[in-house]
């Protein structure tokens, strides 16, 4: 196989599992690790990638990368939309709180709150702009609304008075998103002020049920603002690797897949 053909389907796999491994590789190609890092070489230089320890993981998957609300709404739209069905069977019985972290996934499952069948009275409180939206009078829900600096990346309110009225909260349920989730990293997130945020919701919720696609599976961006063993649950569209999987038993977190 001509090294062309190897980097294309480096390429592919980067695509479809957002990272890869030197030894994982060279058992494919059949060629030796030497080899497998110049094409690791050759693919960052054009901006494919970026090497890690023992691989490479995809550009889109830098420390800082951030997309926008409206690049991130538009990517596995359909696994969303499953997981935020699935994490409704984790709202409090009878009448309770919740608060309901800024992201997509987790503004799907807002979506997939106002039409549930039977509104029981809940009291949802988020610091999303673009949540709140949605949900402001909607049925048999009563909304609060955090204030503070919003980013126009994320559409969500950070800062210092953001941090100190979440972390005057205790909802029974916190639905959490995050950027990536690794086995060592716990949950990550590019910005500071969006992990000091996020640490709040954690800090003060008596359950936490992270809602994350598979996609973020073992990403490793710029701040840890959680342990696995901070979770209680997780939901997502497809089972974790070995390594994270194993992470996430040992941690005593519940995995449902939607």
């Amino acid at each position: 196989m001509y090294a062309m053909e190897r980097q294309q389907l480096i390429e592919r796999m980067l695509a479809a599992h957002g990272r890869v491994a030197v030894v994982d590789l060279a058992s494919r190609f059949d060629v030796t690790t030497e080899t497998v890092r110049r094409d690791l070489a050759a693919l960052e230089e054009t901006g494919v990638l970026r090497r890690v320890h023992g691989g490479a993981v995809s550009a889109e998957r830098v420390s800082t990368a951030e997309p926008s609300v409206a690049e991130r709404s538009q990517r596995h739209s359909a696994a969303k939309e499953r997981i935020a069905r699935r994490a409704l069977t984790a709202l409090p019985a009878g009448t309770g709180s919740i608060y309901v972290d800024a992201g997509t996934t987790t503004g799907a499952f807002a979506e997939a709150l106002i039409e549930r069948s039977a509104p029981n009275g809940l009291e949802v409180v988020t610091h999303s702009m673009t949540i709140a939206h949605s949900l402001a009078g909607a049925a048999g829900i009563g909304l609060t609304a955090i204030g503070g600096r919003v980013r126009g990346l994320t559409a969500a309110a950070v800062g210092s008075d953001t941090v100190g009225a979440i972390a005057r909260l205790r909802p029974d349920v916190a639905f959490l998103g995050t950027n990536g989730i690794a086995r060592d990293a716990g949950l990550t997130t590019p910005d500071p002020d969006e992990a000091a945020v996020k640490r709040a919701i954690v800090a003060g919720a008596r359950r936490v049920i992270l809602l994350v696609d598979a996609d973020k599976f073992d990403a490793e961006l710029l701040v840890s603002f959680a342990d696995l063993s901070d979770l209680d649950v997780v939901v997502t569209d497809r089972e974790p690797d070995s390594e994270l999987a194993r992470a996430l038993r040992e941690a005593d977190v519940e995995v449902w897949i939607a």
